[in-house]
């Protein structure tokens, strides 16, 4: 876990500097410590501006301006926005500061991808992965410090909740990943797959989604390019109705017994039949599909038999399925399936008119491939 030896970071305070060492990594992180007495404007929604804004006496317009200078600027201290006032900015910095996450350490895979280690206060630390694929760039971002689902087959499962992460953390990291990009390198899409289950911290994903799109003083990422993924959270499934992003379901069980050995937390609450019924009532806009996403797992979930049954549990659902052949990590008591067998079950999908797609595993070895997030490789 966080915190412990051997665990993805420690921390040490040396005077006025907070140091942040990743365990076998040459990288530290010197943090200067703030006031944190003041509020952070980062941490403030839009109407918690504006009505810090109108506290000061100033116009509404102030608000766009204050926005924009924090999340298309990328303001970091309040003497940057020069079109306030030198005498606006020093009245600014009496009431509010800008406390930004950290800039990340990275580590780079063989293939491409870029591993992005957040700390955090409290001995804490997220992780964000970058996902190249031809002419695509995806940004992997966790919302919770560790999760509060338990699914044995993945490392972040293992964490148990830490906490959960605020609005600005979530936005943070997409922030952050975009300050590290190399020229000519832009994010195409993002999904809400890392540390973390998204339906349990839905208030700060909801908040965090709004920043992230919103073209006026945000980061201007369109929704449809934003997917969300739930380990099946049926009761809470239609609060991402609203907000026009796409919806990944993580399945990985046919029958209710094999998913409550699987998934035993998330199944108790909401079994297979209710998420199942949620999925079939789930108002999509014309032209989207529900994303199942079906990790595969050798001698688990990974029969003919078992394929046959998702083939009826899914009929009539607008969807496409994307199966995940098991990322290993050290310690799972799981295997990655053969490929004839992850083939064979692939086909029988296709047989049946489905649309399945095979995710091809990255960063492996970095540890930052699907259900690997939550500890360094040795």
């Amino acid at each position: 876990m966080l915190g412990e030896p051997n665990s993805l970071s420690s921390f040490l305070v040396e005077g006025e500097l907070t140091i942040v060492r990743f365990p076998h990594m040459n990288a530290f992180k010197k943090l200067p410590i703030v006031d944190s007495a003041l509020p952070n404007l980062l941490a403030l929604n839009f109407q918690d501006i504006a009505n810090l804004v109108d506290k000061l006496g100033w116009p509404f317009y102030r608000t766009h301006q204050v926005l924009r200078w924090l999340y298309q600027h990328r303001a970091r201290e309040i003497d940057s926005m020069s079109n306030l006032s030198k005498k606006d900015r020093d009245f600014l910095k009496t009431v509010a500061t800008i406390i930004g996450i950290p800039a990340p350490t990275v580590m780079q895979s063989q293939d491409g991808t870029r591993k992005l280690l957040f700390s955090l206060e409290n001995n804490l630390a997220i992780e964000s992965v970058l996902i190249p694929d031809s002419k695509r760039l995806t940004l992997c971002v966790s919302t919770q410090v560790g999760c509060t689902v338990d699914c044995r087959f993945c490392l972040t499962g293992q964490m148990g909740l830490k906490r959960n992460l605020k609005a600005h953390e979530i936005v943070g990291q997409v922030m952050a990943a975009q300050d590290i990009l190399e020229k000519g390198e832009r994010i195409t899409s993002l999904v809400f797959m890392g540390m973390g289950e998204p339906l349990a911290n839905i208030d700060a994903v909801s908040e965090a989604v709004s920043r992230i799109t919103n073209t006026q003083w945000g980061l201007g990422i369109p929704a449809r390019r934003i997917t969300i993924s739930t380990a099946g959270f049926a009761r809470r499934l239609k609060a991402l109705a609203g907000l026009g992003v796409n919806v990944a379901v993580s399945l990985n069980a046919t029958t209710n017994e094999q998913r409550d050995v699987l998934m035993p937390m998330v199944n108790k609450l909401n079994p297979l039949p209710e998420l199942l019924e949620a999925c079939r009532t789930y108002p999509l806009d014309r032209g989207k599909r529900l994303t199942f996403e079906y990790v595969l797992l050798s001698g688990e979930n990974d029969s003919p038999e078992d394929a046959q049954r998702l083939t009826k549990l899914l009929r009539g659902i607008r969807c496409k399925i994307n199966l995940i052949p098991f990322n290993e990590f050290p310690g799972s008591l799981f295997r990655r399936p053969p490929d004839e067998v992850i083939e064979k079950f692939q086909n029988v999908l296709r047989h049946h008119g489905l649309d399945v797609f095979l995710r091809e595993s990255r960063g492996r070895d970095i540890l930052g491939a699907c259900g690997q997030l939550g500890k360094l490789p040795a």
